[in-house]
């Protein structure tokens, strides 16, 4: 489950949020920028990376492909290539799932 609040007021992440909100390596991050030509975060003179939600969009697509479905890199590149809105689709339906899960388990810990 991502920690992404996509109704905040905030136009740019920083490296380190993103890292965070997937719970991963900002040099994961920095190498699936080089592997998925679609990822282009904002870079700043001195090269800070800052994405943008819809950067954080498409990295929870890779995510999903990648790391839920099992997916290598260049299958998760033909997958989002051909078959983009269904990705977005089944990625945001198995955050909804997780989201759930999430809410059922605090509430059967209330009630024990």
């Amino acid at each position: 489950m991502h920690q992404f609040d996509e109704n905040s007021s905030k136009v740019y992440y920083n490296i380190g949020e993103v890292a965070k909100i997937f719970n991963v390596n900002t040099s994961l991050l920095r190498f699936w920028e080089k592997e998925f030509p679609q990822l282009k975060p904002f870079k700043n003179t001195k090269k800070t990376r800052y994405y943008t939600k819809e950067d954080i969009q498409l990295i929870e697509n890779i995510y999903f492909l990648v790391k839920e479905k099992g997916y290598t890199i260049e299958g998760a590149k033909q997958k989002l290539t051909a078959d983009k809105k269904i990705v977005e689709r089944n990625s945001q339906i198995c955050n909804s799932l997780q989201d759930i899960k999430h809410f059922l388990l605090q509430l059967k810990q209330q009630l024990d």
